[in-house]
């Protein structure tokens, strides 16, 4: 039988269009997304992720009468409510304490000097009382190895850092953001650190302190800076509690900044990879921004939260991972890096070698992160999203939050994959604060800038 060289070539060509179809339907990320979601009790501690984002947009109403609605949650969690209807309304970060049998969340609120700026939470009754104003932007809240609170402004380049002693003990406080002084012995600027718009703080046991500048890159600035704090007599540890803040490791010391790159080799286009701490000069109570600019450091599109991988310290290193927000309408999604600094007991040095290596690539989906927390039982990272919910160019759709496993044993150095844990249901709001306790079955969140009128918290468990 003749074939025709027409037939022929239709037959190849038909052999190519299916080829071509069934590679096509093989998309290899969509089937990685799918077994994460398949394996996600064993790698994230959940039965189910969720499967959207949600574009429920709660009314006032709504959120008064049923505060724990305003988060859908993967299969398996559980929303529990602390505090709604007592609270301020932009409570951000927040910690427990004591530290041992904690009894209330102390936790920042993000407004200005005339309202509540950080705030002590019954966790039995979420009774919220005012420990301080005055004020801007509180955002930053972590609890020290020497036992203080530390709370800080996200309020451009003369916000400032404090240290607060005894925080269940002061109530009704003040302080003068120009002077830095309290009306309460208890409370005491931390003009060591240098001022900025504090967000992310990862503070080590020894009070070696690692933070960043919140600040977008704009005119063609470099945006933020991240920067070290070395205390003149480091804390050592197992020491006990201080009785009075004259004795804090944070009383005094140097500040380094982050220069990505080696030699002569650093600028812009240097993001990851080895770097250097730079020493700064006439850090105290003065802002870093024009001396981060002097000494070249690596600029970040506002840095945000950061979190202590505790595995890492747990064994003696330094690693930490931070959030940089990005900017949706540029489509510009942001990313979370991470740091390593060698080990704890050389970290208090400027000598140390940094390395930055970027861990999640932001996307549509998750969209300009901000708050970040480690769940030190799984070596997993909790990533907030912070987009613009009107403007997604996905549609609009409420933020997220995710959970995102550390790198593995591959080639790179990224996430080995990340899945939703918990959807907003108010397209108003925005999640923030979130940490987990030291058992890591309680994840406490912030639900903030949305349709209620108070500060909600939440407290999320059933994590496997």
């Amino acid at each position: 039988m003749r074939i025709s060289r027409r037939a022929v070539v239709l037959g190849v060509l038909t052999t190519a269009l299916a080829a071509g179809t069934a590679f096509a339907a093989l998309d290899h990320g969509v089937k990685q997304q799918k077994e994460l979601a398949d394996d996600s009790l064993e790698l994230f501690g959940v039965l189910k992720p969720v499967a959207a984002s949600s574009n429920v947009d709660f009314t006032t109403a709504q959120a008064l009468a049923n505060p724990a609605g305003l988060v859908t949650v993967a299969k398996g969690l559980k929303v529990n409510v602390v505090s709604a209807g007592n609270a301020a309304p932009n409570i951000d970060q927040m910690v427990l304490w004591p530290q041992a049998n904690p009894t209330h969340i102390i936790a920042c609120n993000e407004e200005g000097p005339t309202a509540a700026g950080l705030q002590k939470i019954d966790l039995k009754t979420g009774v919220a009382t005012t420990i301080l104003t005055g004020t801007a932007a509180c955002d930053p809240v972590r609890v020290t190895a020497w036992g203080t609170v530390l709370f800080g402004e996200e309020a451009g380049s003369t916000a400032g850092m404090y240290e607060l002693i005894d925080p269940l003990a002061v109530t009704g406080a003040t302080v003068d953001r120009t002077t830095g002084v309290s009306s309460s012995p208890n409370i005491r600027r931390i003009d060591a650190y240098g001022l900025l718009s504090f967000e992310g703080l990862a503070v080590l046991p020894n009070g070696v302190t690692y933070y960043g500048d919140e600040l977008s890159a704009s005119n063609g600035n470099p945006g933020g800076a991240y920067f070290k704090f070395v205390p003149t007599t480091p804390w050592v540890a197992g020491s006990a509690p201080i009785t009075s803040l004259d004795q804090s490791p944070l009383a005094s010391g140097s500040v380094f900044g982050l220069r990505v790159g080696q030699g002569g080799n650093f600028g812009q286009g240097f993001s990851y990879g080895t770097g250097s701490w730079q020493p700064l000069t006439g850090t105290t109570a003065a802002p870093l921004r024009p001396l981060a600019i002097a000494a070249k450091l690596t600029g970040y599109y506002r840095p945000e939260d950061i979190d202590v991988d505790t595995r890492a310290l747990a064994v003696g290193n330094v690693r930490f991972c931070g959030n940089n927000t990005g900017r949706d309408s540029a489509r510009y999604w942001g990313e979370t890096i991470c740091f390593t600094d060698g080990s704890v007991a050389a970290s208090a040095s400027g000598a140390t070698v940094p390395q930055v290596q970027l861990l999640v690539q932001g996307s549509s989906q998750m969209n300009m992160p901000d708050n970040i927390a480690f769940q030190a039982k799984r070596a997993n990272w909790i990533v907030h999203e912070d987009g613009s919910t009107s403007d997604h160019i996905d549609g609009s759709r409420n933020n997220d939050i995710w959970s995102c496993l550390d790198d593995g044993a591959d080639d790179d150095t990224l996430t080995d994959g990340c899945v939703r844990v918990i959807t907003l249901n108010d397209l108003d709001a925005e999640s923030t604060g979130g940490f987990f306790d030291a058992t890591g079955t309680h994840y406490y969140v912030s639900i903030q800038h949305g349709s209620s009128p108070f500060g909600t918290i939440l407290d999320i468990t059933g994590w496997r």
